[in-house]
């Protein structure tokens, strides 16, 4: 290459510097994210709300639906969990500025999956969980987290 080709590329050095620190950005505030807030979000479900739900709900319909609502949404859990785990070497050399392959698929994988999740527990089991947590008094405190964990800033960072 010639001197002016090599000075064009070095044009594009600041950009290229931009585009590199943003993604060590999002990649730290993913590894950020999903080791504290995501995992202590399931931890706080499956150890508070979950049981609770089934603690309250009527003796058989009701019970046998939520059982299955619980189950679904644990099995989710531990799916959205292993395909970070996958992924979570990678984004942490990236969050360090460090040069890697992550795996596109792998990514949209995680975020359809946990999109569905999101969107299923809103339609589906929070509402569930509402009625049947106000019935019982002893599982208020319960409620008050069903209802914080809907409106749980899980993506509200621009990236």
């Amino acid at each position: 290459m010639g001197i002016l080709k090599e000075l064009e590329a070095f044009s594009e050095l600041p950009a290229l510097l931009s585009a590199a620190e943003r993604a060590r950005r999002v990649a730290q505030r993913v590894v950020e994210m999903f080791g504290q807030a995501v995992i202590e979000h399931h931890a706080e479900e499956e150890e508070e709300l979950f049981p609770a739900v089934l603690a309250s709900a009527l003796p058989g319909e009701e019970l046998e639906l939520v059982k299955q609502l619980v189950g679904r949404l644990v099995r989710e859990h531990r799916e959205a969990e292993a395909i970070w785990k996958r992924l979570a070497p990678a984004v942490k050399k990236a969050a360090k500025g460090q040069s890697v392959h992550i795996d596109f698929a792998e990514v949209e994988h995680l975020m359809r999956k946990y999109a569905e999740h999101a969107s299923f527990e809103e339609a589906e089991f929070l509402p569930l969980s509402e009625r049947i947590l106000r019935r019982n008094a002893n599982h208020m405190a319960a409620l008050g987290l069903s209802l914080h964990m809907r409106h749980l800033p899980l993506h509200t960072r621009n990236i």
